[in-house]
């Protein structure tokens, strides 16, 4: 949400940032409906003040044995003006609830100008491609050549968009996991959580997916939602409270599923394990100062790089442009991991500083070191990484000719030390004549 201060003292730069995300500007709307609420305020208040003046004149009245009939006529009448004016408001004030709270965050200065992923910029570009003698598979012809990647048992059970992982494939997805986990834990200094996916309204509104982005999701007929990231879950840990600024940074991070309904994707990603209804992933959250958000943001970013650097797989980091930003970022770098059997580098982890956007809808705060009062938290989110994506990653990267797949070094541990993963039968199987 937005702080109604910042657009009545800076109308301009507030335009500005919707500008830069290709928005019309609302500040004018915005301000008209803030000066109606306030001038009705101002009305109530008045007439509270009348109100108090003419109860005082008829006590003094009654204490002098003088008729008050006219002034408490009058002090009634007040009264109905009063809940008329209080319920205006009241009505006023949710009205610019309401227009505020689909309003997208605001770019930091220092995002690129863009309409949408072609506007976004590259900063570097870490690792090698891989080299070929053949031409590489993509996951999808590897993982079904097994038997291990089973779409057609999913389709029947689930529907489009699911898949059954058996065997090796299982267990290098539970691997991945547990790698990524270790690393963030253990040298990042994040806190492992377990969270819950089913949360309420109030979970899902503090990080920014409702109202607007309420098709994206799944939802329970008993009230709950099934978390689309356990940014939801993780970042709420803060909902509605006060912390001391010596408690910061606070770092989570958690495995889970995570449950997307893909609604604007129709036809998008259809192949493969790229985009699921249902997926894992290991996430990262930070919660920290706004002086201190934007070096946590380079931090997190790092540690989710990290991860495909311990796995050998070649990648680039983006800085997204305005256009291409989700609902609630003011910065976000996109990581895309190379895959040869697309020929494209494609996203695996976003990382994103949200400012006090989040921390405004969940009334998140700090005291201070220094100062008297409280300020609003700024929360931080970023993948590290899409599980199901690092799969795709590692078998289309490490595939051999035969269809076999070597584990990268990094996992081996994970996966009871085994080294290969093996070929199709009817692929290694001799020829007969």
């Amino acid at each position: 949400m937005h702080d109604i201060r910042f657009i009545r003292e800076t109308p301009e730069a507030f335009d500005a940032g919707l500008k830069k995300r290709g928005l019309a500007p609302l500040s004018a709307e915005i301000l008209e409906i803030d000066r109606r609420r306030r001038a009705a305020i101002s009305d109530s208040e008045a007439i509270q003040a009348k109100r108090k003046a003419l109860s005082q004149q008829i006590g003094m009245a009654k204490r002098k044995g003088e008729n008050a009939d006219a002034l408490m006529a009058e002090v009634a009448a007040l009264e109905e003006s009063l809940r008329a004016g209080e319920r205006e408001a009241s009505r006023l004030d949710e009205e610019l609830r309401l227009r505020l709270e689909v309003v997208p965050n605001l770019p930091f200065d220092d995002v690129p100008e863009g309409a949408d992923e072609t506007g976004n910029v590259e900063i570097r570009r870490v690792g090698n491609q891989r080299n070929f003698s053949f031409a590489p598979k993509d996951h999808v012809a590897l993982g079904e050549a097994t038997g291990e990647m089973d779409f057609a048992a999913a389709v029947k059970i689930s529907g489009s968009r699911f898949v059954f992982l058996k065997a090796h494939l299982a267990r290098l997805e539970r691997a991945l996991a547990q790698f990524m986990l270790d690393l963030h834990t253990v040298e990042g200094g994040y806190t492992e959580v377990n969270p819950p996916l089913l949360v309420k309204d109030t979970a899902v509104y503090g990080v920014g997916q409702l109202p607007k982005f309420a098709e994206d999701m799944f939802h329970t007929d008993n009230g709950f939602w099934l978390i689309p990231t356990a940014e939801v879950s993780l970042t709420n840990l803060v909902n509605d409270m006060v912390l001391d600024e010596k408690e910061l940074p606070l770092r989570f991070t958690a495995f889970t599923p995570c449950f997307r309904s893909e609604a604007g994707s129709a036809g998008k990603d259809t192949r493969g394990i790229i985009r699921q209804h249902q997926f894992p992933k290991v996430e990262l959250v930070s919660i920290t100062t706004p002086e201190q958000a934007a070096a946590e943001h380079e931090r997190m970013t790092g540690c989710a790089e990290e991860v495909l650097k311990r796995l050998g797989l070649a990648y680039r980091t983006v800085v997204l442009c305005g256009g291409d930003m989700g609902f609630g970022s003011r910065k976000t770098y996109d990581i895309e991991v190379w895959l040869p059997g697309q020929n494209a580098y494609r996203e695996i982890s976003s990382c994103s500083n949200m400012g006090d956007f989040q921390a405004r809808r969940m009334n998140a705060r700090y005291r201070p070191k220094e100062g008297k009062g409280t300020r609003f938290l700024c929360t931080l989110n970023g993948s590290a990484l899409a599980v199901g994506r690092t799969l795709v990653a590692v078998l289309e990267n490490y595939q051999n000719e035969d269809g076999s797949v070597t584990v990268p070094e990094a996992l081996r541990s994970y996966m009871g030390g085994l080294e290969l993963i093996p070929a199709p039968p009817a692929a290694s199987a001799p020829a007969r004549k």
